[in-house]
Order: C-alpha cells, then structure tokens, then sequence
C-alpha cells in the first residue's frame, strides 16, 4: 500500500481535525482500562463481537483528550477496514505506524489502538516490539481464540492487562434509556420504568446497538451478529467445510442456556463423531458465544469428566434460536445472572445432589466457595418454593460448607425464608 492511500483510511478512523462521536461511558470497563492505558504493558480488551469494545476504546481516546494528550499522538487502526483486506501482515504495522509518524509527527510518546488485532498473523511479534522498546502505549482489542488468556500469556512476553468484556449488564443498558438507580427507594418510585426496561432487556439481550434499532429490525441484526461471529471467528479461522452443522448445534446451545449438557448428547443428536462435537463445542468457546460450567467436586478429575452446563453470551440471541410462544424468562433470568456473577468476577460451577437436585451456581472467590444461587421466576407457587429451597440444605452437607451464604434470587420481593435462604429481588441484586 502507499503512504497516501494509509493516511486517508487512518483519518476517517480517527479525530485529529473533528470532533469524537457522542458515546455512553460503561464505568465498569472505563475505569478498569484508564489504570493501565499509560502504563508499560499491554491493554487486551477482548470479548464477543458487537459487545462494545471499540467503543470502549472511544472512550478512552475522549478520556485522553479531556487530559490534555495532543490529539496527534493518539492512533486508532481498524483491522476490519476491507481497505486493509489484501494486506494483512506484519509489514502493514510498520507501514502504518511509519506513516502515522509521519504524517502526524507526535513529539510524545504515542497511544496506539489497535482494533480486531487477530485479523493479522503474529500480530503479538509487532506488539512484543513496542512495548518492550518503550515505543508506544498499546491497547488491542480482538473477538476469538487468539486473544483466550492462555494463549495471551504465552505470545505477551511483556507484562499485560485483560479485561474480559460483556454485552451490557441491566444496569449499563438502564443508561440508555437514563435510567438511574441509586437507593431502594429508587427500585420503588421508578417500578414502572424499571420492569419496562427489565422486560425489554431480556427479550432483546444487551449487545448495545440494539437499543437504538426499531422491534421489527433486532432480529434481523441479532441474526447477522450471529452469522458474523460464526463466519468469521469460526468458519474462516479453523476453515470449516460444515456450516449447517455448526449452524444447528450453535441454535442448540443458545436455545438451551443453562441446561446441562454432555458431548455424547450433541454426537447423537447431530449424527457426528465425538471429536466433531467437542471441536465444535470449543470453536464457540473461543469465539465467545457460549460458556461451560464444570459441575462441582473438590476432585478436578470429576470436574473434567462429569457432564457440563453451557451459558449464552447474550439471551437476544437465545430467543432468536427458540421456539415461538413458550415462555423462557425462568431461564433467562438465570443467564442473566450468570453473566453477572462473571462481570464481577466471580468463578461459577453447577452442582447435583447425591438425590439429584440441582444448585444452579455454586459460586467461589478467591479459592473459595462464598454463596449457592437458586435462580427462579417466582416461589410464589408451593411446590415451586419446596423445589427450590431444597437443594440448599443437601448440597451444604455433601459439600461441607456450613457457612455459606445461601441466595434465591427471583422477581419476588426480598427477604428471609426458612433454613437461612435469602430472597433478593433480581432487580435489586443487579443494581444495588
């Protein structure tokens, strides 16, 4: 490519002579990210397509600007520009990186964005370079396998930061309609607003773009979301010839969140071998559409072995896969809070009793157990009440964990019940 042809492409991705567009700020991830956006490692913001994360760049780039950081020294590279399509390597760092010097010629140490960086082959040589020779600040972020902690950490020779990012959580998607909730006396002057919101959310899911988009076209982005993250993260990057079966499990999983699993099953339901449902299963994985829960034992062996819960990314998608006319918000509102107990950081297992009655999330911090979660609609309903609360008490025993707390969390109004459950409204779990 020639210099003139980079330098116009880089100029109608960044805001060296305009002005940044208007964003909303997830202070969750703003926060976590401008601790390190200046410091000698790498910033890795990684997570599933369309779930924010250039725009959390944006802000960052805003947040720098407000500091008083020369617009010149800020460069923002998206790797998905088709423009750069038939020149993805190596060299086009370093071309665009000399044209960006340049051109825009920073007298301070420049800020380098780098987006959708696994578009390019050892992307990490590059990044390695100018980190550890103090060239740059650098922040990347990617949407598949190759930005997965394991393998960060063994391409990163330098230190790094990662930050796993989310489609919103209920209460980032509430800023979007400004909505604020700050006190228990908000949950009840604002109810109506609140259960609006609650409803529209998990009907449409979190991928932030889609607050913005009429009813009668979120399904249609929803369905190109998916395709995308199949065709490109999956599809090209491990060369699939077998679309409609990865298509089909894809739509399996998604409309089953939260039930266990186990690959044998997904074999003979799709009629292929082991080996194909467990490479399948892991391509999700790393493009993040799904996650697995290990059942708990305090053997990591049975961990390994026994059967496994698969979670959605996002239950706009969940709902796409599903069948029409039938209720789901029971297990909704169950990824609702797994994704949650994942954003603040907690480590989740499933457990079955020894009389087979399930503890939705058994959840440990720090190398160790701290709360088992019930998730349910409502316990209004006897029998619904009894079969809720009665995994808590077997499963402390089998496990040993007399002191811990055990949670209920549904729609119903907080408060104690027998045996030392503690309701908590989910509204209220979420927000405060």
């Amino acid at each position: 490519m020639e210099k003139i042809e980079i330098i116009e492409i880089l100029r109608e991705w960044n805001y060296w002579d305009r002005e940044l567009p208007s964003t909303v700020k997830r202070d969750f991830y703003d926060i976590k990210i401008s601790k390190f956006i200046n410091k000698d490692e790498v910033v890795v913001i990684k997570g599933v397509r369309r779930s924010g994360k250039s725009t959390l760049m944006l802000n960052q780039i805003r947040k720098l600007h407000i500091e008083g950081i020369p617009k010149n020294e800020i460069l923002f590279v998206n790797l998905e520009d088709p423009r750069f399509i038939n020149h993805l390597s190596l060299e086009l760092f370093e071309l665009i990186k000399e044209t960006y010097l340049e051109y825009m010629n920073p007298k301070g140490k420049p800020y380098i964005f780098l987006d959708e960086v696994q578009n390019i082959n050892n992307w990490e040589k590059w990044v390695n370079k100018e980190v550890e020779l103090k060239q740059s600040f650098i922040t990347i972020t990617g949407s598949n396998s190759s930005l997965l902690s394991s393998e960060i950490a063994s391409v990163l020779t330098g230190r790094y930061v990662s930050v796993d990012v989310y489609p919103l959580s209920f209460s980032e998607y509430l800023l979007f309609y400004n909505i604020e909730v700050g006190s228990k006396f908000d949950l009840v002057s604002k109810k109506i607003e609140l259960n609006r919101a609650l409803n529209l959310y998990l009907k449409d899911g979190g991928f932030p773009r889609l607050v913005d988009y009429p009813d009668d076209e979120k399904k249609e982005l929803l369905s190109s979301y998916k395709n995308s993250i199949l065709l490109k993260d999956i599809v090209a990057r491990f060369r699939l010839k077998n679309f409609t079966v990865l298509n089909d499990i894809t739509a399996f999983l998604l409309a089953n969140s939260g039930i266990i699993q186990s690959i044998s099953k997904l074999k003979n339901n799709f009629s292929i071998s082991h080996e194909m449902a467990n490479d399948y299963v892991d391509y999700l994985k790393k493009a993040y559409l799904i996650f697995e829960i290990n059942k708990f034992d305090y053997s990591l062996k049975k961990q390994r072995v026994n059967e496994k819960k698969y979670y959605s990314i996002d239950f706009g998608l969940s709902n796409l896969m599903r069948v029409p006319n039938r209720e789901f918000r029971g297990a909704n509102l169950e990824s609702m809070v797994f994704l949650e107990l994942l954003r603040r950081g907690y480590k989740v297992y499933y457990y079955k009793t020894s009389n087979d009655l399930e503890i939705d999330f058994v959840v440990e911090k720090d190398n160790r157990i701290v709360q088992l979660i019930q998730v349910s609609k409502t316990i209004k309903d006897e029998k619904t009440r009894k079969r809720e609360l009665a995994p808590f008490a077997k499963a402390k025993q089998e496990l040993h964990l007399d002191k811990v707390d055990s949670v209920l969390i549904s729609e119903d109004a907080t408060q104690s019940l027998e045996g030392g459950v503690k309701l908590i409204n989910i509204k209220e779990w979420c927000l405060l």
